[in-house]
């Protein structure tokens, strides 16, 4: 018997007394007690804005970025303990890896976005800086800062880790803390990997808290500050979005629930092509996965009419020979849904379906799983056909949460993307073609409609993430019945749990509250030159100007002969002067670029290791033989990369003899830390 505990406050809790039991499904009995007791809501809320939040908030965003991979590491490092009891919940070894190993994967992506996306700060600047005067003595910048509150995730059930910890990547690089609430059916093994975080003591003091069971009053306490994350139905979305307190408050109130998902055959695509059969491939796994209880499954298969029944009977094939049954029984593909009720609300919306479909392959009642009995929570692959997709209704609107699809007829690309907009808000929505048009069809017609459009034909190989795969890298959620929401997606993930402010005042203030440098504000001065320094020498600011150096027409035509850009306006007088941009003939920008560094370069070793680019090039004034160019380098931002080296980004700015600006860019070198 598992009995998972919360972990509220720094303190383990065990079930209660009103602990509910879980039944699980594969055996039909109780498998765990969970929840039951009475939590302190108070303290937890407290323990998180007072301890987790500040001691967060302290660490920098790669400093966050840090923990979170050796978190991932760690969990790696244990994860046959998770997989151990990954079955109870009904999920194959292979479907418990696209929730443990996709879970594990997520934090890895952003312990990544966080070191190559975020600043080595407290601070992420959003955009460039606003000169709110003519002067430039006064200006405007946005920045993001986390929020002083605290995030509570609420979970589903079909994904008890990553659920878990795709919500706990961005939050914690934030800099916020967590309450995690797992849906109790599968709470088992969400508090299984949650305790590894905790064993694992890389995360401070109050940064994450569990509550197995109910959570009471809590949301009753949320403030402008907080954030709610939630994942389930639309009508607990509904619920918890009318919270008083959350509405008073304007807490932030994200939400990934119900979506009926598409995929369209694009009409290019016949029987022999080869994204006919990455389509088959795809709809059977994306029907079998997790016994289909995905929130990005294929709900609706839109295909050109006269090949729908030829779809049908292929699709039907392939999921007749998908063995289901107890997931440690040899040969078994597709496990158990989570729950008895689960598999009664499945089977309820699926004859919902039947009103308007007909059923080809599957079958609602009577079914015998392998190694298993037939009242444990198990239901056949089960398809439908639908020959009048524009007077169904049902199909359009309700969802069966397991291994349920229905096949229909389209007959052109404008009616496709009707349909799947009938839908009114998904997920993901799918489209297979090797026709770009199409793609821009679909996708002009109705990527409003949905928060990702996967598009995959023969070209893709095996780089192809599936449609029901949600990558770190790329939003998930979705519009309309979707819930609105926007989880991952990279840094823009980071940024639902971070206010964004405007900030207005010198550049000296500016450059203050950023810890980045910016044009206007002071510069400082050292007699060694900056490459001569070590990464931790440098000083945000530090700035060398160089002498001058003239220009010649000797220049501009040996650099035009040895690098062979003879460009007219650089070779041909006459032409040059009818061109709007130039006095005659000018510099190549190249050139330019070559001589500055001439100018500010220090030869000799030194701490400096490489130059790895350069970003934001602009022109401003062409240079003509006779004029003189000079160099202001400064020390604009510092970046740690690894324990030997880091990232110094320079502001470089070229101006002429009347000190005009000619050019500027971003310089970017690797420092070592040591001499």
């Amino acid at each position: 018997m598992l009995k998972p505990e919360s972990f509220i406050a720094g303190a383990w809790i065990a079930p209660g007394a009103a602990a509910t039991s879980v039944i699980g499904p594969v055996s039909a009995t109780q498998i765990a007690l969970a929840g039951g007791s009475a939590l302190d809501t108070d303290a937890m809320l407290a323990h998180a804005r007072q301890v987790g939040g500040p001691a967060l908030r302290a660490l920098t965003f790669h400093d966050r970025a840090k923990i979170l991979k050796k978190l991932a590491l760690y969990i790696d490092s244990r994860k046959e303990e998770l997989y151990a009891i990954n079955g109870l919940t009904g999920a194959t070894r292979r479907d418990g890896g696209v929730d443990i190993e996709g879970g594990i994967g997520t934090l890895f992506v952003y312990a990544s976005k966080g070191r190559s996306g975020l600043p080595d700060s407290h601070v992420y600047v959003d955009g460039e800086v606003e000169q709110l005067g003519r002067s430039g003595a006064f200006l405007g910048q946005h920045i993001a800062t986390p929020l002083q509150g605290v995030a509570v995730h609420i979970n589903a059930f079909n994904f008890p880790v990553w659920g878990m910890l795709e919500k706990l990547a961005p939050t914690l690089l934030a800099g916020v803390p967590a309450i995690v609430k797992p849906a109790t059916q599968t709470c088992y093994l969400t508090e299984a990997c949650f305790r590894m975080i905790i064993e694992s003591g890389l995360l401070p003091e109050g940064a994450v808290q569990l509550i197995i069971g109910r959570t009471g009053d809590l949301l009753d306490k949320m403030g402008p500050q907080d954030v709610v994350s939630f994942t389930g139905s639309a009508d607990t979305a509904m619920m918890l979005r009318n919270t008083p307190a959350l509405i008073r408050n304007s807490t932030r109130f994200m939400s990934e629930q119900d979506s009926l998902n598409a995929s369209i055959l694009g009409p290019d695509a016949d029987v022999d092509s080869p994204e006919f059969a990455l389509f088959l491939k795809e709809a059977v796994t994306e029907i079998t996965t997790k016994a289909g209880q995905k929130c990005t499954a294929m709900r609706r298969l839109l295909v050109p009419a006269h090949l729908a029944d030829t779809v049908a009977a292929a699709l039907a094939d392939r999921l007749g020979q998908i063995t289901v049954g107890h997931p440690d029984a040899d040969g078994v593909r597709m496990g158990a849904l989570a729950s008895l009720s689960q598999k009664s609300d499945v089977l309820a919306k699926a004859a919902q379906i039947g009103t308007e479909a007909r059923m080809i392959c599957g079958s609602l009642d009577g079914f015998q799983p392998v190694d298993a009995s037939p009242e444990a929570a198990f239901i056949p692959p089960t398809l439908f056909q639908c020959d009048d997709p524009d007077a169904a209704k049902i199909i359009h609107e309700v969802e069966a949460f397991g291994p349920v699809s229905t096949i229909l007829p389209y007959r052109d690309t404008a009616h496709a993307a009707e349909l799947a907009n009938r839908g009114e808000g998904s997920l993901v929505a799918s489209v297979f073609t090797h026709d770009p048009q199409v793609a821009r069809e679909i996708t002009l017609s109705s990527a409003a409609w949905h928060g990702r459009l996967y598009i995959n034909n023969r070209d893709t190989g095996r780089e192809a993430t599936g449609h029901g795969a949600p990558m770190p890298h790329m939003i998930h959620g979705g519009p309309g019945r979707a819930g609105g929401g926007e989880e991952l997606g990279g840094v823009r993930g980071v940024m639902h749990y971070m206010q964004r402010t405007a900030i207005q005042g010198t550049p000296e203030i500016i450059s203050a509250i950023t810890g980045q440098w910016i044009k206007g504000a002071p510069e400082k001065s050292n007699p060694t030159h900056p490459f001569q320094r070590t990464f931790t020498e440098i000083e945000i600011g530090e700035t060398i100007h160089t002498d001058p150096r003239t220009i010649t027409m000797d220049d501009i035509e040996h650099f035009a002969h040895f690098t062979g850009d003879t460009f007219y306006a650089h070779m041909d007088e006459d032409a040059a002067k009818r061109n709007p941009f130039f006095p005659g003939r000018v510099a190549h920008g190249y050139l330019l670029l070559s001589f500055a560094a001439g100018l500010f370069v220090e030869p000799n070793e030194g701490p400096v290791l490489a130059n790895t680019g350069l970003n934001g090039l602009s022109f401003q004034k062409p240079v003509s033989a006779g004029d003189s160019i000079k160099v202001r380098l400064t020390c604009k931002r510092k970046t740690k990369r690894t324990d030997t080296y880091g990232e110094v980004a320079w502001n470089v700015t070229l101006t002429n003899q009347d000190g005009d600006q000619v050019a500027e860019y971003e310089l970017l070198t690797m420092v070592s830390y040591d001499r």
